[in-house]
């Protein structure tokens, strides 16, 4: 798809499994675009959004930037998590040869203008990770907390956040 129209695929029926997924076009438009369908698909289940659209703003604008081949989309799909109570996000593009490392980022100098996606990523989610195919697919995926504490103080889980490789 290589225009700004989207198809999402929303389930808005009560007590429902969340899985909304859209593709979007491999722009620094569709990664915004990207953000604005996750905060309102969330505020519209009464779900905690800040959280969920800072790492969905990371990962489209990361998807768009580096996994951009022409007159390719990228996929944002929003789930329900296995955890109970946790969100995963998954951004898939079609740049497998250019996925992030997963060892834990490190921010870059001070006066860089650029390399700081991740690291919000690593502080912001439970966990996080990427997971390769289908052929030439890679889909980076972070999974953060829906409980009542995270949404009211900005309280996250303090268990191990390291990325993973992993197929979802």
């Amino acid at each position: 798809m290589t225009n700004e129209t989207s198809t999402a695929q929303p389930t808005h029926l009560p007590g429902a499994a969340l899985d909304f997924t859209v593709l979007l076009s491999s722009t620094r438009r569709g990664a915004r675009l990207a953000r604005l369908l996750t905060v309102a698909e969330l505020g519209s289940r009464g779900l905690p959004t800040e959280t969920a659209a800072h790492v969905v703003a990371e990962l489209a604008a990361n998807a768009a930037l580096h996994g951009r081949v022409p007159g390719r989309s990228f996929r944002l799909r929003v789930r329900t998590a296995e955890d109970p109570g946790a969100l995963r996000i998954e951004v898939t593009d079609t740049r497998r040869e250019r996925a992030p490392d997963t060892a834990p980022p490190q921010p870059p100098p001070a006066d860089a203008e650029s390399g700081r996606g991740l690291v919000l990523v690593e502080a912001l989610a439970d966990r996080w990770g990427v997971a390769h195919g289908p052929s030439p697919c890679k889909t980076v995926w972070a999974e953060i907390s829906l409980m009542p504490a995270t949404a009211l103080t900005g309280s996250r889980h303090t268990g191990p956040r390291r990325p993973t490789t992993s197929v979802p």
